[in-house]
């Protein structure tokens, strides 16, 4: 049984803006995918939930030939760090995927609050919020 899966952007790897390789990247509603091979291939995803951080860059060469890189740093055990390489309009790719995965973080309820510590005596050790009072 074959279970079809509706895409929001698809890409392969690019060499010399050419899209001349074996490996793909694609999106969906609530996952990143990244299928690497020929004959044999590597299948992984990233659940859009999970993506904590967001950046692209874009060398020399790269600009050149209109591609870039989009890395994503994610939540997630097995692929904590998705970089995908040398694709299409990166700035666009990039606030794609910011857009969905907002999206699906309020879909499914989920915020990943940032853990603020401070060492106001000065003393080398963070200091515990109840201690002070």
């Amino acid at each position: 049984m074959a279970i079809n899966i509706e895409y929001l952007w698809k890409d392969r790897k690019r060499y010399f803006g050419l899209p001349l390789s074996f490996t793909r990247y694609c999106m969906s509603e609530d996952r990143l995918f990244v299928s690497v091979g020929f004959l044999n291939i590597k299948d992984d995803e990233v659940l859009l939930y999970r993506v904590r951080d967001i950046d692209t860059s874009r060398s020399l060469w790269q600009r050149i030939f209109g591609v870039g890189t989009v890395n994503v740093i994610s939540a997630d055990k097995t692929m904590p760090n998705l970089v995908l390489k040398n694709v299409k309009d990166p700035i666009f790719v990039k606030e794609l995927i910011h857009k969905q995965v907002e999206e699906m973080k309020l879909r499914r309820r989920v915020r990943f609050g940032e853990i603020m510590t401070s060492d106001a005596d000065g003393d080398g050790e963070i200091d515990d919020p109840e201690d002070q009072y």
